[in-house]
């Protein structure tokens, strides 16, 4: 009688025990980034919709320089066709899932994911690496360039953002700080920021903090800076700036690609730019710049503490302006920057006196 008690009681034990383990459930084991397959387990991921499985698309390459602002509807089309509908990824520091359905209704593609990267550990977590690498779109949100640099110069997020660029040549794009490190040389605002005034007072403010190329690799923008909210908040004087401050300090002659708010540049995979934009009722057009200066044509005042002389007979930098449009404006060539081939914008030349940019037509 003993032993049936405690039979009875032991098998009661063991249901009770299988069913606690059912209850709380099991983990399953990702599937390493190597072997492929579906991840279980999404790491940075604030936000997905569509299909969480990888497919495979085939993209044609693309950049996006958003100049920050209301987002550019036809320029995420744009990127959109090029990925083939397969998975976008939106890369951001701060801020949350929005773009998830407002590019998702933007076209067909199979997902739209948010990770949100704002630890050096996150940025070298393979899981995210592969998510990355697996995309066939990816966006780089607004906020700070500087947390990006922080956060992802020298990991595996940056590796596989190379990856899409160099390798793959899958559409990248970004805007206002997703946009300023795309370029080659980058400035970063990690001390602060500056204006046009205090850059022309001072060419070596303490807040001018640029770097060469040690970051993304983008086609066509390793010898360019870019700039954002360009007429908005009244960049012109502080972009000259820094391509005097490149040209000076590491040697090298660079271009600058500069956005308006509401404006994208849209670059192919040959270098070929179009300039897409929303109209307002009170701002018929938005505009981009291409600055480009003359190696011959140097700075006559260009020092710690003094007010920037770059004139050369008033012509001191060549810049081609081309308005927006909704199916793209203008054409310009970024391989070459030849003036030759760019059409539907106009020339001018720009200078400075005594820490005062002027303009005039060509």
């Amino acid at each position: 009688m003993l032993k049936q008690s405690l039979l009875a009681l032991l098998m009661v034990f063991c249901i009770s025990s299988i069913g606690c383990g059912k209850s709380e459930g099991t983990t399953p084991t990702p599937a390493k980034p190597s072997e492929g397959g579906l991840i279980t387990k999404r790491p940075g991921s604030i936000g997905i919709i569509g299909d969480t499985a990888n497919v495979v698309k085939p993209v044609s390459g693309g950049m996006v320089l958003m100049g920050g602002g209301a987002d550019v509807e036809a320029a995420f089309k744009w990127m959109i066709a090029r990925s083939g509908g397969g998975d976008v990824v939106i890369l951001r520091a701060t801020g949350t899932d929005a773009y998830n359905p407002f590019i998702n209704a933007l076209g067909a593609v199979n997902s739209v994911e948010t990770l949100l990267i704002n630890s050096r550990e996150l940025a070298n977590d393979d899981g995210v690496a592969y998510i990355i690498r697996n995309a066939e779109m990816v966006f780089i949100a607004g906020g700070d360039q500087s947390d990006y640099m922080k956060y992802w110069k020298g990991t595996k997020t940056e590796q596989a953002l190379n990856y899409l660029l160099k390798d793959k040549k899958a559409p990248v794009g970004g805007t206002s700080a997703g946009c300023a490190i795309l370029g080659g040389f980058y400035y970063s605002g990690e001390t602060g920021g500056v204006t046009s005034a205090q850059a022309l007072a001072n060419p070596y403010d303490a807040n001018i903090t640029l770097y060469n190329n040690d970051f993304l690799k983008a086609p066509y923008l390793q010898n360019v800076i870019t700039d954002q909210h360009y007429l908005t908040r009244d960049r012109e004087g502080r972009s000259l700036v820094f391509l005097g401050r490149i040209n000076k300090d590491f040697k090298t002659p660079a271009k600058c690609i500069a956005a308006d708010e509401r404006t994208a540049v849209c670059i192919d995979a040959d270098g070929k730019a179009k300039v897409f934009g929303d109209y307002s009722a009170t701002r018929a057009y938005s505009y981009a710049y291409f600055i480009v200066p003359d190696v011959a044509k140097q700075p006559e005042l260009f020092e710690t503490n003094q007010k920037v002389n770059w004139n050369n007979g008033e012509k001191a930098v060549s810049v081609y302006e081309i308005p927006a449009s909704v199916d793209g404006g203008g054409n310009f060539n970024v391989a070459n920057f030849k003036a030759s081939e760019a059409t539907g914008g106009k020339w001018y030349w720009w200078w400075i006196d005594n820490g005062v940019l002027s303009k005039k037509d060509q």
